[in-house]
């Protein structure tokens, strides 16, 4: 898809945070806007998740059981 220019008002608090995100992350301004766009477009035809919840999908395959998730945690904290 080809890409085309916008131009943004934003803080330059919030700039000088994403330039220095971007740096540390290798990647460009203009890549984190549009990933974030496109998350929030996407985000729209499925159900909303919490970040606690969105942090644990693909921990253990679809289908797991309880007993299964069971086990995983014992394993992860097992002294």
């Amino acid at each position: 898809m080809p890409l085309r220019k916008l131009t943004l008002s934003v803080d330059e608090m919030v700039i000088e945070r994403a330039r220095h995100y971007s740096e540390l992350h290798q990647t460009s301004i203009s890549r984190l806007v549009s990933t974030f766009l496109e998350a929030l477009a996407s985000e729209e035809r499925k159900p909303a998740l919490s970040p606690a919840v969105r942090r644990l999908v693909g921990i253990l395959p679809a289908g797991a059981s309880v007993e299964e998730y069971r086990d995983y945690l014992e394993r992860k904290h097992a002294r």
